[in-house]
């Protein structure tokens, strides 16, 4: 694929130079038409003045200048408006070729930027699929049994301190009764025994 945009960016510049020699060709024949016609209207104004000074001879020269003129404006104006069509029509290839070439660089990355997606996705499949048969998947298995096992001890023990606690604060509160309730037998007793 490189290699082919390469050969296209190759023809791409031959064109353009090819393009640039056409209209030079088209320019040069644009001014040799300029400069004929203005020879063409100088030479009629100089064959007027010469026969406004009875200069026949001279006028005759001029007028036959000015035909030569003519008939090489003819031929300027032809070979300029063959040399612009000519120039347009490469201009317009130059154009399609610049198209043709953007279009498949474009695709060029594309299929490159497919591939590489392709084959991303091919890695993840064949480790994916690796995942489930391997020891390592095992290993991290057991791994989150043990910390499960681990976090369930952890949530018992805690479970029974608390009972401990919940226990032992209950007692303090039976031993407080008993207490009480002793104070107040002892005192029934002393006040009888009164």
């Amino acid at each position: 694929l490189d290699q082919y945009l390469r050969d296209m960016e190759e023809d791409i510049a031959d064109a353009e130079v090819a393009v640039a020699k056409q209209l030079a060709v088209a320019w040069k024949f644009k001014a040799q038409l300029d400069d004929a016609v203005a020879l063409v209207e100088k030479r009629e104004a100089q064959a007027i003045e010469a026969l406004k000074n009875n200069r026949e001879d001279l006028a005759r020269r001029a007028l036959e200048d000015k035909n030569i003129n003519k008939t090489k404006t003819e031929e300027y104006r032809l070979q300029y408006e063959n040399g612009s069509s000519m120039a347009e029509q490469l201009r317009s290839e130059l154009k399609d070729m610049k198209n043709e070439y953007e279009k498949l660089r474009v695709k060029r990355d594309t299929l490159i930027a497919r591939t590489q997606a392709a084959k991303a996705q091919k890695e993840i499949y064949e480790a994916t699929s690796g995942l489930g048969k391997d020891s390592t998947r095992r290993n991290f298995d057991r791994m989150e049994d043990k910390v499960l096992r681990m976090e369930a001890e952890a949530k018992v023990a805690g479970d029974l301190k608390e009972k401990d606690l919940d226990q032992e604060l209950e007692s303090l509160g039976k031993d407080a009764e008993i207490e009480k309730e002793l104070a107040a037998l002892k005192e029934r007793l002393m006040t009888k025994s009164e």
